[in-house]
């Protein structure tokens, strides 16, 4: 490992790749994590023995984690687990009182922030905000809670004068994809990166020439495949939680700093937008100066 950022990014880098792993792979994977005492002395055959398959089966599986084999995967593991944000992620229980509830949740976030930071690719995001500056029509894609994140997303570029439509039902989707052109973006918002109708609207836009951003927990899904840029979140799962509640927290500091890039990028124009924004509304607040 050749920094903190590539340690922190360990665990997300694993769990990016879960997806791709058969039920019996990702139970071994599980195995290893859930073990208290896993360190740089673990045997191989120990964990063979304690996942139930046989040790080949563990090596290839590390190898196809991306690791060169298991000793590499076993120093990367250990050296990740001792990181004071991965001994964060504690698991939510019916039994917890509400400080220890507040505790977990909040800290929870905060580890998906510094992971998040830590795999972002800094190209790709310095591509998405020349790409949502420059665009005439801005279309964001998204359902349920993903929906909810693209209207957050929305809100904010339209206070700077930067306008973008938000769809959330597919055949809206589609036909709004279908109107666009080379001088246009869609932006795909989806958790699990295999939302069907907002990959079906991001393949339709880029058929037409438009330019594609796919927003996702999965940098290697189906929505990110299909998309020109990818931007990723990343975040543990819980039992009660699921991994959306951290990775909506992840994706909108994301979002929230391609906000402030596109208004950097003509920050003139945006300030002037942003004092008409704000006057505009100010009449409907209660504190406003008379």
């Amino acid at each position: 490992m050749n920094s903190l950022n590539d340690l922190k990014a360990v665990g997300p880098r694993i769990r990016m790749m879960m997806p791709h792993l058969t039920p019996l792979e990702a139970r071994v994977v599980e195995t290893v994590f859930a073990l208290r005492n896993f360190t740089d002395e673990t045997a191989l055959k120990d964990i063979a023995a304690e996942a139930g398959v046989s040790e080949a089966m563990v090596v290839k599986i590390t190898k196809k984690l991306g690791f060169s084999g298991y000793r590499d995967f076993r120093s990367a593991v250990t050296q990740y687990n001792q990181l004071p944000t991965a001994e964060m992620h504690q698991e939510l229980s019916i039994e917890d009182t509400s400080r220890e509830i507040i505790q977990k949740v909040f800290r929870t976030s905060i580890n998906a922030l510094e992971e998040t930071l830590a795999i972002i690719d800094m190209d790709a995001f310095d591509r998405a905000a020349d790409l949502v500056n420059q665009s005439g029509q801005r279309d964001f894609y998204g359902v349920g809670g993903s929906a909810q994140i693209a209207r957050d997303v929305a809100h904010k570029f339209l206070r700077i004068g930067i306008r973008a439509n938000v769809q959330d039902d597919s055949h809206m989707m589609l036909m709004s994809a279908a109107l666009l052109g080379p001088q246009d973006i869609a932006i795909g918002f989806s958790h699990s990166g295999n939302t069907t109708a907002v990959i079906d609207a991001i393949q339709l836009a880029r058929k037409n020439g438009a330019r594609t951003i796919a927003i996702t927990n999965y940098n290697s899904s189906a929505l990110a495949q299909v998309a020109d840029i990818v931007l990723c979140s990343t975040a543990q799962g819980s039992p009660l939680m699921g991994e959306n509640a951290a990775a909506r927290i992840a994706q909108l500091n994301i979002l929230d700093a391609l906000f402030v890039a596109v208004a950097q990028r003509n920050y003139g124009v945006a300030e002037k937008n942003l004092q008409k924004t704000m006057a505009a509304v100010m009449s409907k607040r209660k504190d406003k100066i008379v």
